[in-house]
């Protein structure tokens, strides 16, 4: 493509993590045109479980069975807070639209409730989630029930270890039990990678091999929990037949990141963008972005030749600092692509507590752009931007998204609630 070609959209989303993942679902799914640009990559790390709030106050750690109480109890305390500025109505209607979305590429989700879950992690640690994959819910049960458990890991996959998770969990769940096995057709190798063995189950002759290992093992087990390998593109599939060939109910583990639940999450969101229209440029980033008038102007690189868009509204989901979205010097923290006014302590030597481990958090963990009601970022004299810019996700000030268990329902819920306020500047615009 020549510089001198222009493409057209309606909606140009900024970041293809799940923020901008989900913001080019939402615009999509309301009929308007949309290019997405920006690598996805950093989803690669997530576990599949998708959070909305589980932890508040961060400094005193209080865990909440609904979530949706935490965000009733966080709009009361901290109003200024990006996801109790999204109501309860809408972050329902936006987790259901991102899950259905998500279970139609082929990664289903357990029925949405109005509670968390708690789900074992690689380490033996207990993690609060709303969302939890299908592949991984037996395990829900079975942690509350406290049922006889089989925990089962093969010999050479390294981060993952059935006797750890056994032995940190054993005074609260003492039915719980492990064993290693080796992996059939990998039994020479002295290193097992997670990828490499979700894609041999996805073989009918793998998987039943693998069934035929594990079952002379169950003894009183009532349910059986492996690492999440069971395929990649076709997890359903294999979890089902693992679980008819056991005879049991069968869950997942989390693993270490870059994990398969990962690799599953990104290859459903791709597919989902492409069967919904959104056109990618997934090795591209922004090379500069003007307004001009009613419109704006990306010019882009990673793509040979170059390429200029023409966008009629912009969504910023580029994140913090392992997005790019902020960038960091010994003096000051500075948006990266436009230069937008960044909420920070004033002084440097404030960015940090004292204790690494302060259970208050970190003030530059808080550090983001300030939006109005619209999620517009605002500039330096207090007014937005431009009247079509639109900041969602972890690029937002006033959150603390890792301490406080809500990465997911933050990027969800801001994405949905800045496209219905996007769908009326758009609207309005047309009828003026």
């Amino acid at each position: 493509m020549s510089d001198n070609q222009i493409q057209c959209y309606d909606v140009a989303v900024i970041g293809a993590g799940m923020a901008g993942m989900a913001a080019a679902l939402f615009a999509a799914e309301r009929g308007l045109s949309c290019i997405q640009i920006g690598s996805g990559g950093g989803i690669l790390f997530a576990s599949g479980l998708l959070d909305l709030l589980a932890v508040h106050p961060v400094a005193e750690h209080r865990l909440w069975p609904s979530p949706y109480e935490a965000v009733a109890a966080l709009a009361r305390e901290q109003a200024g807070h990006p996801l109790a500025r999204v109501d309860a109505a809408s972050i329902r209607t936006a987790f259901e639209t991102f899950v259905a979305a998500l279970t139609s590429a082929g990664m289903p989700y357990a029925p949405l409730g109005q509670r968390n879950s708690s789900v074992i992690t690689s380490i033996g640690t207990v993690k609060t989630s709303f969302c939890v994959p299908q592949t991984m819910i037996a395990g829900v049960d079975a942690l509350a029930r406290r049922l006889p458990c089989l925990l089962v890991d093969f010999r050479g996959l390294r981060e993952f270890s059935a006797r750890q998770i056994t032995e940190t969990l054993a005074d609260d769940w003492p039915a719980l039990r492990h064993q290693r096995i080796e992996f059939a057709g990998f039994e020479a190798m002295p290193e097992l990678y997670a990828a490499h063995l979700a894609r041999a189950l996805e073989n009918r002759e793998a998987r039943e091999r693998m069934i035929a290992r594990i079952k002379p093992l169950l003894g009183d087990a009532r349910v059986v929990g492996l690492p999440a390998l069971l395929g990649i593109g076709r997890s359903g599939e294999v979890h089902a037949a693992f679980e008819a060939g056991l005879g049991l109910p069968v869950f997942e583990i989390p693993t270490m990141p870059t994990s398969v639940p990962g690799l599953r999450l990104l290859g459903a969101l791709e597919a989902v963008m492409s069967a919904r229209g959104v056109t990618r440029r997934h090795q591209s980033s922004v090379r500069a972005l003007r307004f001009d008038g009613s419109k704006a102007l990306l010019e882009l690189e990673g793509v040979r030749g170059g390429e200029h868009i023409e966008a009629s509204a912009v969504v910023l989901a580029t994140g913090r600092f392992s997005g790019r979205g902020l960038n960091a010097d010994q003096q000051s923290v500075r948006e990266s692509l436009l230069g937008l006014p960044v909420q920070q302590p004033l002084a440097r030597e404030a960015w940090h507590q004292r204790d690494f481990l302060d259970p208050t958090g970190h003030a530059i963990n808080r550090a983001g752009l300030t939006t109005d009601d619209a999620w517009r970022p605002l500039d330096a004299s207090g007014k937005p931007a431009w009247p079509n810019l639109f900041a969602i996700g972890s690029i937002l000030a006033g959150q603390d998204w890792m301490r406080e268990k809500c990465g997911s329902g933050l990027a969800i819920a801001t994405a949905w609630s800045a496209i219905e306020q996007l769908m009326q500047q758009l609207h309005g615009a047309q009828a003026r």
